[in-house]
């Protein structure tokens, strides 16, 4: 354990020396990282000895994405997501479903042997955006407002959308009869996740912000252990959602958006901790990936899996969100651009660990598929 420990803090700290560096080139982080798990682990030199139990990397997953989100949508500007909150409507309600659908369409042209809900369940899990990697270009000014804030809004509420989505198509694929049908089991799902996720998020921020105003104007809270608490109410936000059978996403991203329109101008002061953590359980993650998952589901790579990664972040993201994104007024640049963003990494990852819990037929396939796109995905992730 110590010997592992080692190898990844010292890596870490190496990085941490040129990360400026690297991200004024082609390189990444998670492609870094990922590729120094596979290299250091048991496929590659065996410097580390990997073997994380599926529940134990995915409870480092939604942390990291947890505090991703809560920190993005405590940063985004509400004036100007009010002024065009069109475009991640669009790409919600009309840009998603068509995903979907047409990685569904795309999957039973590529692959033979899929049943259709196990076509529907890689659409679904391919649909996932993810705030962790595309934050070079929420973050970069260089990009207009009104498409870092719908981009931002879109990757938050994604992930929380697609989760019931997928248990439906979980279910079914397993032969669970559903009594009142597969389409209302979807929507009763999306609404009971949706709903708990935001009441619970906006109650807990809340809640906890005026706490934090109380205890800080009679000097019982330290500017040390403020940072701390920041991080604990991202996390509080999704742990009591996902117990209370919501969208611990949707709850995170609701809480940090409450809290970012709360603490106003003093927002990027009391979240910058919670940042640095999401970005260092994010690495951490990646290097988990490359060192002992990568390798198990090498033998069920092929040229059909590798073209199917292609497509889903290509045609398949991008052809869906322009056609929802027409008559919004954004020129072909940005329409193209937007869905370029598409579907990257972490949210992805979880979504396999799910399904792999099931024992599906062709489970492999499926993890594989997933696992070249989010390699695809991470090399190009936007520099910034």
């Amino acid at each position: 354990m110590y010997e592992n420990l080692a190898v990844v803090a010292v890596f870490t700290l190496l990085y941490s020396l040129v990360a400026g560096g690297v991200s004024r080139t082609l390189l990444t982080g998670p492609i870094v990282f990922v590729g120094f798990g596979l290299v250091a682990g048991p496929v590659g030199l065996g410097i580390l000895d990997i073997s994380l139990d599926k529940e134990i990397l995915r409870t480092l997953i939604d942390l990291t994405l947890c505090l991703v989100l809560f920190v993005d949508a405590a940063s985004a500007d509400l004036h100007v997501l009010k002024k065009r909150l069109a475009i991640p409507q669009r790409m919600l309600l009309i840009g998603l479903p068509l995903v979907i659908v047409l990685g569904m369409v795309v999957g039973a042209l590529i692959f033979n042997g899929l049943s259709f809900y196990e076509l529907a369940i890689l659409a679904t899990m391919l649909a996932a955006t993810d705030a962790a990697l595309g934050k070079g270009v929420i973050t970069n000014e260089a990009v207009p407002p009104r498409i870092r804030e719908g981009l931002n809004l879109e990757s938050g509420l994604n992930d929380g959308l697609c989760v019931p989505v997928l248990l439906t198509f979980i279910a079914l694929a397993s032969g669970v009869q559903v009594k009142d049908g597969s389409a209302m089991l979807a929507v009763k799902l999306v609404v009971e996740e949706l709903g708990v996720g935001v009441v619970v998020g906006l109650g807990i921020s809340g809640l906890g912000f005026w706490l934090m105003q109380f205890c800080h104007k009679r000097g019982w809270i330290s500017k040390i252990w403020l940072q701390v608490t920041v991080v604990a109410l991202a996390v509080a936000c999704f742990a009591v959602a996902q117990s209370l059978h919501g969208s611990g996403y949707i709850a995170a991203f609701a809480g940090g958006m409450l809290f970012g329109f709360l603490d106003k101008s003093k927002t990027h002061k009391h979240v910058k901790a919670s940042e640095g953590t999401a970005e260092t359980l994010a690495l951490i993650t990646w290097v988990a990936f490359g060192a002992g998952v990568v390798g198990q589901y090498y033998p069920y790579f092929s040229w059909e899996v590798l073209l199917y990664a292609v497509l889903s972040l290509t045609v398949v993201r991008m052809v869906p969100i322009y056609v929802s994104l027409t008559g919004t007024g954004e020129s072909r640049k940005s329409k193209l651009f937007m869905g370029w963003f598409g579907p990257r990494g972490l949210a992805s990852i979880v979504f396999t660990i799910i399904v792999l819990g099931e024992n599906l037929p062709d489970g492999g396939i499926l993890a594989a598929t997933m696992y070249a796109r989010s390699e695809l995905a991470i090399s190009g992730e936007p520099v910034q």
